[in-house]
């Protein structure tokens, strides 16, 4: 990233790739934090910490707003979503004259929930539309199926006026068309599309010639 100068965001979905190690998760959380999000993730009022091991990057980064007023906001981390559920469990336990915030999330205990379940409840129903999300590898508890249930919900959202930042390792989830996808590499930062990414090609040469790619792995030099 130490070359990025400008970086333009498709109006519905753009996708962050790259192996591990090339700063999707920094960048994301650097904007993120540039937005007013708190660090571990949430919507913008979560400002709880459990552990500061962001950069700083979000000191060094300029991001542009287009005209369009977003109601809905949520930064949303893999990593840390068990402390933001902690979190809810916490304020809900404080005396409110309004309705819990874990309404919002389906009005189960994202803790009483399987970990992709609770991921789920938060795309399912805390995502309203008219908002920016920001999702740093959103599928890490997912199966197949329920990436595929994220996907139509993505894509319910766009037509709700949502936008999406997206980083991910998920050919299924980086499947969605009408967006833009960029690759970070040790090279720097690039366009590209799903058939090209290393991810799909991986994937794709494991499942058409399954043997050879195990032959290879456990046999090659």
């Amino acid at each position: 990233m130490r070359d990025l100068k400008e970086l333009t965001f498709h109006p519905n979905v753009t996708y962050i790739i790259g192996e591990n190690g090339t700063g999707k998760s920094t960048l994301l959380e650097g904007i993120a934090i540039a937005l007013g999000f708190n660090p571990e993730g949430g919507s913008r009022h979560y400002n709880f910490s459990n552990y500061h091991s962001h950069s700083d990057l979000h000191d060094f980064l300029t991001v542009t707003k287009g005209t369009r007023q977003m109601k809905d906001h949520y930064f949303f981390r893999a990593e840390t979503f068990y402390n933001v559920a902690t979190n809810i469990e916490e304020m809900d336990q404080e005396p409110t004259i309004g309705a819990k915030i874990i309404e919002g999330y389906g009005g189960i205990s994202l803790h009483e929930q399987s970990h992709g379940e609770a991921f789920l409840a938060a795309f399912m129903n805390r995502f309203r539309g008219n908002g920016i999300y920001i999702l740093d590898e959103p599928e890490a508890a997912l199966s197949p199926i329920r990436q595929m249930s994220m996907l139509s919900r993505i894509h319910d959202l766009v037509h709700k006026g949502a936008q999406f930042i997206i980083s991910t390792h998920s050919p299924i989830v980086m499947a969605y068309e009408d967006a833009k996808m960029v690759e970070l590499t040790e090279d720097g930062m690039h366009e590209t599309h799903l058939e090209e990414t290393q991810h799909f090609k991986v994937m794709e040469q494991f499942f058409t010639n399954k043997q050879r790619m195990l032959y290879h792995l456990f046999h090659g030099d």
